[in-house]
């Protein structure tokens, strides 16, 4: 029998914080083999970035591993000291970070950085070694690299970023590969291109894997085993097609059920009986459009980011915006809001082109108050120095112009509660709340001033999977109550077919299809649409039944 690759026992990891001891991992044991693949999944706190930084002993400096034992290689190094884990990482154990472009350094290129990871003892000349970095940014597939080796993280995309940290996290050729979120905030096609490499490159050298994840899909296509984490602990653990086509603790099953699949409804998501479809009164659904771009065209610097679209949206509708990430979905969002200007194209709303009005002067004006978004960052969209209460109040004091103390209170309470956010949060500040909490927020303050549009740039894109799917029922519950109209943007294909009617596809900053979602997604007409949908990760629990 092939002794383990990784093995840890008993794992126990706690911090120390000004409000005492928190216990991260409580007692975990798994093992994986040479060349194994292992998906560990579960929601943030769960222990999953913990449990890899123990092994990598990158822990913060208020954590400790107080028990257990992690060894590599038959080799004990719970308590490696400095200078022994510093000849494992990167030789032996390496590490892919959630965040590339965070863990690059910003001030050096990206070549030369694939040069440092490579280390200085390779013995190699400079020429040399510039052709073996040269070598690992063409071997994850970095197009040009001779061209974009002194390019800086910032101008590069994320996706790129991503295939960079793999460069270096292999260039040492290590024996085990940890990957913690390597896809959190990609576009489908891109989040598939990255982990088609490092299934790739995990196969050809023999590497063992350890895929950290939030997305039950990635973990189920692309690892053999798969160990589900909750407070600290594995709950369960089993090849990925008999977890996720049998789960057997309720967490797993509440996990799988709140993931979203071609045939899932929001009342799914959350464990409720379905309601109805949302119907407009026939009133309504005659009504002109409460939206109209025309010819909508957006350059920078002479490069066209959004190329000549044009859409309609009504009264109730929600209509959603799809494509790989540069395709413009962003950057139409922030054209409708008027956060910037247009280069051409008209931007009718409700009969009115508010696309001559400077984005500049757009605040001032009454359709402020009509349009309201709600971004992809909870947490960087809100001011750190205000209050849950403040973040909310703002717009109510600023466009609705209330300042009245107590009626101020009582709007902001009744928002926040509709929201689903309990009162007693609101005297914190955002670094004091999760990232469902931040995400309430920032729906709160975008219909406390009773918009009729309301822009959602990728509102769950960071969440967790059970916290996603509560805020869909939250916002599914806004629009039938509100009557609100959704312009919804994300790069879950899945979550716009459940909460739109119509979808639109873009592609380089022009339309390639558009229609109603159900006969888009059973039937796409585009090619490029049918690659989008074949690049979503699944775990479909009849197919894996089968």
């Amino acid at each position: 029998m092939t002794a383990p690759l990784l093995s840890i026992e008993d794992l126990h990891v706690s911090f120390n914080t000004r409000r005492g001891e928190v216990k991260a991992v409580r007692g975990i044991s798994f093992d994986l083999a040479p060349g194994g693949t292992l998906g560990i999944v579960g929601e943030s706190g769960s222990g999953k970035s913990v449990t890899a930084y123990a092994v990598t002993q990158l822990l913060d400096h208020a954590g400790r591993i107080v028990q257990g034992r992690i060894r590599f290689r038959g080799q004990d190094i719970t308590r490696a000291g400095m200078k022994e884990m510093m000849a494992l990482r990167g030789n032996a154990i390496s590490m892919v970070f959630q965040n590339a472009r965070g863990a690059l350094n910003p001030i050096r290129g990206i070549g030369q950085q694939v040069m440092d990871a490579l280390g200085p003892d390779t013995g190699l000349s400079k020429a040399a070694l510039r052709e073996k970095a040269l070598g690992l940014l063409n071997a994850v597939l970095i197009r040009d690299p001779d061209k974009r080796f002194n390019a800086y993280p910032h101008e590069l995309s994320g996706g790129m970023c991503q295939r960079v940290m793999m460069a270096m996290a292999i260039a040492r050729e290590p024996s085990l590969l940890i990957a913690d979120e390597p896809t959190t905030g990609l576009d489908v096609t891109t989040q598939k291109t990255v982990m088609d490499l490092l299934a790739r490159l995990t196969a050809e050298r023999g590497m063992g894997m350890i895929l950290i994840t939030h997305d039950l899909g990635l973990a189920a296509q692309y690892c053999a085993d798969v160990a589900v984490m909750q407070q600290g602990l594995i709950v369960e653990r089993a090849p990925a097609r008999q977890l996720f086509s049998m789960p057997q603790h309720p967490y797993t099953q509440r996990l799988v059920a709140a993931s979203p699949t071609p045939r899932s409804t929001v009342e799914e998501l959350v464990g409720e009986p379905p309601r109805p479809p949302i119907v407009r009164p026939p009133e309504r659904a005659g009504a002109a459009p409460l939206l109209e771009v025309n010819g909508l065209v957006k350059q920078y610097d002479g490069v066209t980011a959004v190329d000549d679209v044009s859409f309609s949206l009504r009264p109730g509708e929600s209509l959603g915006l799809v494509g790989e990430s540069g395709s413009g979905k962003s950057t139409i969002s922030r054209l409708i809001c008027r956060l910037i200007d247009r280069t051409s194209g008209d931007i009718i709303f409700n009969g009115e082109d508010i696309g001559t009005l400077p984005a500049r002067d757009f605040h001032a004006s009454a359709y402020r108050r009509e349009i309201q978004i709600v971004f992809q960052d909870p947490h960087e969209s809100l001011n750190p120095r205000f209050t849950a209460f403040d973040c909310i109040a703002h717009p109510l004091q600023r466009l609705v112009g209330i300042e009245n103390a107590a009626e101020l209170r009582g709007r902001v309470e009744e928002v926040a509660r509709r929201a689903g956010l309990p009162a007693d949060l609101l005297t914190r500040f955002p670094h004091q709340l999760s990232g469902g909490q931040k995400a309430r927020i920032g729906i709160a303050r975008a219909i406390a001033v009773k918009p009729r549009l309301l822009v959602l740039d990728e509102p769950t894109a960071a969440l967790d999977v059970s916290v996603q799917a509560v805020i869909l029922k939250l916002l599914d519950d806004l629009r039938r109550e509100e009557g609100l109209a959704f312009l919804f943007v994300s790069h879950d294909l899945n979550v716009v077919r459940m909460m739109c009617e119509r979808t639109v596809v873009l592609r380089q900053g022009r339309i390639v299809e558009q229609g109603p979602s159900d006969a888009l997604f059973e039937s796409p007409a585009d090619a490029y649409t049918r690659e989008l949908l074949a690049a979503i990760p699944h775990f479909d629990p009849e197919a894996a039944a089968a």
